[in-house]
């Protein structure tokens, strides 16, 4: 499989979340989404609760008392930092869970958007679950430095910017994933698939991740998100 040149057009890429969030209601889809959004539901509870009770104490565990003073700055990056690390985090065990939920969600897709679209190939819920554990194996090893620097006085004031890149890239390769399984191609041809459209791939896990870090809205994205990135891979790739 490959992409035309319109998949690493940015404002396209992007506006496919939007025809996701539009296809949620469809009755043939209906089925795949509600327990997702349940498991959302549960996480992002979760994850705004430890953050509400928590996030004080972090600050003055991890913020050296020497740098107390310049709390009015740190104190914003920290959080931005705190939000997108909690977020990501809570993010990626939810698509865990419901990766078996995805990928049925992806193949209906494909059925309602393309009768005539080739035979899906669905896995099987183990190898579904072995693919998206080596998704999040890649992503941690890119993590790990990105954990160490946030936490580097001086250096981690450009630390909520490479977080931001790093979970549009991710996000980006974890809802296309499910597509792009479903057609054949594994996680090491996924990679370089969506590395030869890079400014499409971060501008569409970019506006996934701007959704999952808005409360209540976030419980949806993730199933959208699915949606979203088979019409993408259905209506780009040749």
């Amino acid at each position: 499989m490959k992409f035309t040149k319109k998949a690493n057009n940015p404002v396209l890429a992007a506006s496919y979340l939007f025809k996701g969030i539009a296809l949620l209601g469809s009755a043939p889809l209906r089925h795949f989404i509600l327990i997702p959004i349940l498991i959302n539901i549960v996480l992002y509870s979760v994850a705004l609760t430890l953050g509400y009770y928590y996030i004080d104490s972090l600050f003055n565990a991890f913020i050296p008392s020497w740098l107390h003073w310049l709390q009015w700055l740190l104190w914003p990056l920290f959080f931005v930092s705190f939000f997108i690390v909690g977020f990501f985090s809570f993010t990626v065990l939810a698509n865990l869970l419901a990766a078996p939920f995805y990928g049925k969600l992806a193949a209906n897709t494909l059925l309602l958007i393309n009768p005539e679209a080739n035979a899906v190939i669905e896995q099987p819920i183990i190898q579904v679950i072995l693919a998206e554990s080596k998704r999040i194996v890649y992503i941690l090893r890119l993590a790990i430095p990105l954990v160490v620097l946030s936490f580097i006085p001086g250096i981690n004031l450009i630390a909520p910017l490479l977080w931001a890149l790093f979970s549009a890239w991710s996000m980006s390769l974890e809802y296309m994933a499910y597509p792009l399984e479903n057609a054949g191609i594994l996680f090491v041809e996924q990679k370089q698939l969506l590395k030869s459209n890079r400014w499409g791939a971060l501008s569409f896990g970019g506006i996934a991740v701007f959704g999952l870090s808005i409360p209540i809205i976030n419980i949806i994205i993730a199933p959208a998100a699915v949606i979203a990135a088979t019409i993408y891979v259905d209506e780009v790739s040749q």
